[in-house]
């Protein structure tokens, strides 16, 4: 007598990529919006160090709006910044944007990027993150 094996369906494989902002931080801010997508096309949900400029996140979903439709299996992108709650004293603060000048970019903060087919929903509490992924 044979067994029934119950059908899970299919399962779509992805990864967690961390990518430091020194990776980053040399290119233009086209060579970044296309680095990010090719992450984001294979199907890897990106934990970017710092933070993209604001120009740069409403290109990254202009882009990607554009791209719907055009290539196959694409639905978007997810994307949350979580940052710090601001409430540093005057020295934290100085101190913070001095680094941030140094660097070229925002490090107090992580940028989670991930493809729609993935990620459904980011939700951003004071205390923790949400990842809600798609089955």
């Amino acid at each position: 007598m044979k067994k029934k094996r119950k059908s899970l369906g299919r399962i779509k494989g992805f990864s967690i990529q961390f990518m430091p902002y020194s990776e980053i931080r040399i290119l233009n801010s086209d060579e970044r919006i296309r680095k990010i997508l090719g992450i984001v096309l294979g199907n890897n949900i990106l934990l970017l160090q710092g933070r993209l400029l604001p120009e740069e996140e409403t290109r990254l979903i202009g882009d990607t709006m554009a791209m719907i439709g055009h290539v196959k299996g694409f639905k978007g992108i997810e994307l949350a910044v979580i940052a710090g709650n601001g409430d540093d004293k005057l020295f934290s603060k100085f101190r913070r944007k001095f680094v941030n000048i140094l660097s070229g970019g925002d490090l107090s903060a992580i940028t989670i990027i991930g493809p729609a087919t993935v990620v459904k929903e980011i939700k951003r509490n004071p205390k923790k993150i949400e990842l809600m992924l798609n089955k």
